[in-house]
């Protein structure tokens, strides 16, 4: 049965067993975890990084950007969480697919290159990118799923 809401769960460590409509949180570890939204049973995880998802927090209320793409499941679900709710978005071509997964790795490859250059530069690299950020969800951030959408489409 599909969510449409999910529960935030702040934990130090994942727990070996997961629960249907909790999203567990370890910002020591920098990674969310949870059961795929549509019921499948799988455990979608998701690292908190400038390169992957950021968290972003407002008491016990969480919005992970960007979008759950499930697409290695046979569910291929595709959703937002946003404040706590679980927001459903169409599903995408195969071509639409290969393309948010390139850009997905050249993002990767670009923020490790960064990392490395501060590396070899002596600089001290702080792991704040897999912090959980705690601030009001207002401006920019409170725009509609479909304008989050249209603008990673346009570009």
């Amino acid at each position: 049965m599909r969510q449409l809401t999910i529960t935030p769960q702040f934990v130090e460590l994942i727990p070996t067993q997961i629960q249907d409509g909790i999203l567990y949180i370890s910002e020591k570890y920098g990674t969310a975890i949870h059961k795929c939204c549509c019921g499948c049973g799988h455990e979608v995880v998701t690292p908190l990084s400038l390169a992957s998802w950021k968290l972003y927090r407002v008491g016990n209320i969480v919005t992970l950007h960007p979008s759950i793409g499930n697409w290695k499941f046979q569910c291929k679900s595709h959703y937002l969480i946003q404040k706590n709710k679980v927001i459903w978005v169409p599903s995408m071509s195969k071509q639409q697919i290969h393309r948010v997964q390139d850009r997905d790795k050249r993002d990767m490859e670009r923020y490790i290159a960064q990392s490395n250059v501060h590396k070899m530069k002596g600089e001290l690299v702080q792991s704040t990118d897999t912090r959980v950020e705690e601030r009001p969800m207002v401006g920019a951030r409170s725009r509609s799923p479909w304008h989050w959408l249209k603008t990673w489409w346009e570009n």
